[in-house]
């Protein structure tokens, strides 16, 4: 479970026929700047709710969250104690344990635990799991079969000891992975069936600054971020002179990606060679945009069109300024008797 600080990363959207509700908690010491606890909620790889204990709010990221929220009551009280009561308290402990039993007397050390339960609706078979890792290695595994922890280094064998002691501990384990878990998941995935399947094609667009700069392909308003966006040279993707920009998110939760294209190389006659692919998860037809002249964009204007008018005009007023400016000062000098030179 190599999993760093930020793990709800958004992937792709699961196959229809499994769904898989995972929670991601994090607990640090030692780390300026930075939460000591933070924690997601990922349904199909969909950041559904986050919080921190910075902010001490839990934060539904999708409307079907929300809704719960305020429709259920029971629901939204598990989130914040699991947030804010159960786990960091747990978590703060657990950290302080390890630290001993790693001889670590300071520094920066980091505790992740990931959980959750897959549905495979073909079947109806459930099944959950529970991780823990600290300092990016696998250390506990809770094992559905014998219901107990295994130890996955010789070093936290007295903690699988001291937790399989708390009977209330185990009973909560069991009890989420069996029953909480696959009963959010369920309703998540009838209530939110069109957040799980929606996808959005963008608007592609071919910029440029001036005629001897990169064109950059530009796709915005696109759902899921699963996509790619590259350049291709007689149909075959190219890597030689091509810049990918990351992924962006939109105000209205949709997302955004550039890649440019270096043409100082690239003879006028061969950009009918090029075209600009956008593919998006979960769809097959493909946007593809011919480097064309005609289809890019530019603010840029040649300085033989820029009308002669405008550029008088802007001299004589600068002129003018100039003379106001010089009046003022004047003015104020004698209203106050200053007699020395400007």
């Amino acid at each position: 479970m190599r999993i760093l600080v930020i793990l709800f990363l958004l992937c792709q959207v699961s196959s229809a026929l499994k769904h898989t509700l995972r929670f991601f908690f994090t607990g640090s010491h030692g780390v300026i700047h930075s939460p000591e606890f933070l924690g997601s909620a990922v349904l199909d790889d969909v950041l559904m709710g986050y919080c921190d204990s910075i902010k001490n709010i839990v934060e539904p990221k999708q409307e079907l969250v929300k809704y719960f929220f305020e429709n259920d009551p029971e629901h939204l009280k598990w989130y914040q104690g699991e947030c804010f009561q159960n786990q960091p308290i747990f978590f703060k402990a657990t950290i302080q344990s390890l630290m001993k039993l790693y001889n670590h007397s300071g520094g920066v050390h980091v505790l992740q635990r990931m959980d959750g339960c897959e549905w495979d609706t073909a079947t109806g078979k459930v099944t959950g799991y529970m991780k823990y890792g600290y300092d990016a290695q696998d250390i506990l595994s809770f094992n559905m079969e014998t219901l107990k922890w295994d130890a996955l280094k010789p070093e936290v064998v007295s903690i699988k000891q001291s937790w399989e002691a708390v009977e209330p501990r185990m009973t909560y384990v069991v009890t989420f992975l069996t029953h909480v878990c696959p009963t959010f998941m369920r309703n998540y995935v009838v209530h939110g069936k069109s957040l799980l399947e929606r996808t959005e094609r963008p608007l592609v667009s071919l910029l440029q600054r001036t005629p001897s700069s990169p064109v950059t392909c530009h796709a915005s308003g696109f759902y899921p971020d699963t996509a790619a966006l590259f350049w291709r040279k007689d149909e075959e993707e190219i890597h030689e002179d091509v810049v990918h920009g990351g992924i962006l998110p939109n105000h209205d939760d949709t997302f955004q990606m550039k890649v440019t294209l270096n043409l100082s190389s690239v003879a006028p006659e061969d950009w009918k060679r090029y075209d600009c692919v956008f593919q998006l998860s979960g769809r097959s037809d493909d946007i593809i945009t011919k480097l064309d002249k005609e289809n890019i964009k530019t603010n840029w204007v040649s300085p033989s069109k820029f009308p002669a008018g405008a550029a008088v005009g802007i001299t004589v007023g600068l002129l003018l300024l100039l003379v106001v400016v010089f009046g003022v000062v004047i003015w104020r000098r004698k209203k106050n008797n200053v007699s020395q030179p400007l």
